[in-house]
């Protein structure tokens, strides 16, 4: 697919230039101090290195290319190759397990996304979206506040920034209102007091620097989560066969060595934002977390079922709870 320009001497070979090289766009709302932009440079280096500087990938951090919602469109449509999935209409199923309820094992999360991506892929094949790699998500989902905040199911009226529709049920169930915010508009967002508090991963709270606005931490690990990055799939199919093994293998060798690394970041910034916002963490125990994940199961599996059917929602839920 990809042509070799040679130059040749007088005296013999020069050296060897790759030329028409082809360059995938990757969008992430993730900036360059956050773990994972460290991951994606790591999957571009890998990429670029297997496939002798064939198969190049440029990275564009903090929604520059495309707002948070705007992922499908942007890769359909040719802004970018590559984007996060955020919460589309279009993605009925994914929409509404790519965030699940569930008390998971954190060990097992790389195999979990894998089978997880294997059962969803019907539904993305049809929108000429193929997964490329799965971020730890699970991990990383917790709940900042302003003022400490004593129970979480008891939110009394609070605002309370929402990424998906599963946090959203839990936060009105809960007596909150939730509010949508894209991750780099929530710190304005807080410092004027639009919302009270905020649904979001610790690594992209950290990497906003949140901790000075919503000090007030607890930890509560109440979801199977996945944030997936889609390759546009007639793109990914014009790729060499060679180029694409590499370029899944890349990807699935970028999620194991970005594991133990992004864990340990994120571990790492909750000390930090405790210290330096002057605020708490508290962390629910494990009957606490199975309550409340009993609960919300009992009115999200409803919404499951009706968006992904009955057969394919029992694998899902039989997958989590495994």
């Amino acid at each position: 697919m990809f042509k070799k320009l040679l130059v040749v001497g007088l005296v013999g070979t020069v050296g060897v230039v790759a030329v028409n090289a082809k360059t995938l766009r990757l969008s992430t709302y993730v900036n360059q101090v956050d773990i994972r932009y460290k991951g994606f440079e790591h999957l571009a280096k890998l990429v670029e290195q297997k496939t002798n500087g064939d198969l190049k990938i440029k990275i564009y951090g903090s929604s520059t290319l495309h707002g948070w919602s705007e992922g499908v469109d942007s890769v359909l449509g040719g802004v970018t190759d590559i984007s996060w999935l955020p919460s589309d209409k279009r993605l009925k199923c994914q929409r509404v397990t790519a965030l699940y309820p569930a008390v998971v094992d954190f060990d097992k999360q790389v195999e979990v996304d894998a089978a997880y991506t294997k059962l969803l892929e019907p539904e993305l094949s049809k929108r000429n979206l193929k997964v490329l790699f799965n971020s730890n998500y699970s991990y990383d989902q917790e709940w900042w506040f302003k003022e400490p905040t004593k129970e979480l199911t008891k939110l009394n009226g609070k605002q309370v920034r929402s990424p998906y529709p599963l946090i959203s049920e839990m936060i009105r169930q809960w007596g909150g209102n939730p509010v949508f915010i894209s991750p780099k508009e929530v710190f304005q967002s807080a410092e004027r007091g639009v919302v009270d508090g905020v649904s979001m991963g610790v690594a992209t709270y950290s990497s906003w620097k949140l901790w000075s606005v919503m000090p007030h931490m607890i930890n509560a690990s109440l979801f199977y989560g996945n944030s997936q990055y889609v390759i546009n799939k007639g793109v990914f199919e014009n790729l060499s066969p060679a180029n694409q093994k590499i370029l899944l293998e890349s990807a699935k060798e970028t999620e194991i060595w970005l594991k133990p690394r992004y864990e340990a970041w994120v571990n790492e910034r909750v000390g930090k934002a405790v210290m330096e916002g002057g605020g708490s963490a508290k962390s629910l125990n494990k009957e606490e977390r199975l309550e409340i994940v009993k609960n919300i199961q009992a009115v999200w599996d409803k919404t499951v079922q009706k968006e992904c059917g009955n057969e394919l929602a029992s694998k899902i839920k039989e997958l989590v709870s495994q």
